[in-house]
């Protein structure tokens, strides 16, 4: 699977800072330095409504640490997947009369476009869950051999129990666990599991659904945190440097997939930090699929909104903060953008060294956007209220908020 054309990233003088993030392991802020490339994994949609809102500004986030990354002068390996075969979209395809490759394929394209306008530098690696099954085959007999996986009527089970580091990632309690594990895919009720949370890594194929060879498994389909597990390993190995999503990924989701990880290696941890982003509401609701209560970067950009001024729009939100969408969010995102391009379309002004490293330090303490924004909005401010004589200086901003932003002015 391909993934989107990437933009130009401007380099700029000097060098950026490295990146202190919030882990929700452990719960704080702890400082990242890779090596010569450092390694990202973000979980993918499930392609059946693309793409939101919240989709956008989790990505978002994730485009600020590769910028974050790429101004101190390293490489970056980042990953993707796609959820292409699933329980929800399997069933909105059943609902809508769509055969489900060909929504998976459609919503899949339609993401891509997004993020293309958006200009979100896309990953090295993009790959689908169906694609993804030769890899993760091997993995669930591994896990089955070494006692870490059973079997229940066909289907493989992992035991969580078979990994000492089970909920350090979510650092929630077992009822809290089991909660969400029922509203978020899982099967906790189903008798015959050895714990209630042990999760699928293998379903066995069901009349009318799609199934692939599963070797000793028997025809079926895998589970969705094995497919992350699958495509992390073999694209960027154990201790990657971040495994990134939305907040509601941080249980079972990213859970479960450090502990398979860690049953599979016998290494600790999956990743050095999971790092998730807020939820975005509209009209006081958390956006999601099953309200219906959604808000498309595609509809806006056919209703004639410039994909600068929604990125604006999510870049005034710190990533960890839960948000509400509104039309006065984009109206501030929009005049800010005027703003911004009327001041940066002058032939000179104020000098700008210290604009680039306000914006560097904002964004290197746990991606402070916000705070970046505001720099900017103080230079552009006193550009209007000055006649500098900088010939160099709105050059040099407009660089800035493309390499660290991704605004194009």
């Amino acid at each position: 699977m391909h993934a989107w054309p990437a933009s130009e990233v401007p380099a700029l003088p000097g060098k950026g800072r490295d990146l202190q993030i919030h882990d929700t392991a452990t719960q704080g802020t702890i400082t990242l330095a890779p090596g010569p490339v450092a390694r990202i994994y973000v979980c993918g949609i499930t392609p059946y409504d693309a793409t939101h809102i919240g989709h956008a500004a989790t990505y978002n986030a994730f485009d600020l640490v590769q910028r974050v990354w790429l101004d101190t002068k390293r490489q970056v390996h980042y990953v993707q997947n796609v959820t292409d075969v699933d329980d929800p979209l399997l069933e909105r395809a059943l609902r809508d009369g769509h055969d489900w490759t060909e929504l998976a394929e459609r919503e899949t394209a339609l993401f891509r476009e997004d993020m293309t306008a958006l200009r979100m530098l896309p990953p090295q690696h993009y790959i689908g869950a169906v694609e993804a099954i030769p890899g993760i085959v091997p993995l669930v007999e591994r896990l089955r051999d070494a006692g870490a996986a059973y079997e229940l009527d066909g289907d493989v089970y992992f035991s969580v129990e078979s990994d000492a580091h089970f909920g350090g990632v979510s650092n929630l309690d077992a009822e809290a666990m089991r909660l969400l594990s029922a509203e978020r895919g899982g099967d906790p009720d189903r008798p015959g599991k050895k714990n209630p949370l042990d999760p699928m890594l293998w379903m066995a194929a069901r009349p009318g659904e799609p199934s692939w060879d599963g070797g000793s498994l028997g025809r079926g389909r895998p589970g969705w945190h094995i497919e992350c597990v699958a495509i992390a390993l073999d694209h960027l190995g154990m201790g990657f440097d971040i495994q990134g999503g939305g907040s509601d990924l941080a249980f079972p989701h990213h859970e479960m997939g450090a502990s398979h990880a860690q049953a599979l290696t016998g290494e600790f941890p999956m990743a050095k930090a999971y790092v998730h982003a807020g939820m975005v509401a509209l009209h006081g609701e958390k956006m999601s699929k099953s309200k219906g209560n959604l808000v498309f970067v595609s509809a806006l950009r056919r209703a004639g909104v410039d994909p600068v001024a929604i990125r604006l729009a999510l870049l005034s939100h710190h990533y960890r903060a839960d948000w509400e969408w509104t039309d006065d969010v984009l109206a501030e995102a929009v005049a800010r953008l005027e703003r911004w391009r009327a001041a940066v379309s002058r032939p000179d002004g104020l000098p700008a060294d210290a604009l680039v490293e306000e914006v560097r330090e904002a964004l290197a303490n746990d991606l402070d956007a916000p705070a970046a924004l505001a720099a900017v909005d103080r230079w552009v401010d006193a550009q209007n209220a000055s006649d500098g004589d900088d010939e160099s200086a709105p050059g040099l901003v407009s660089r800035t908020v493309d390499a660290l932003l991704g605004v194009a002015l």
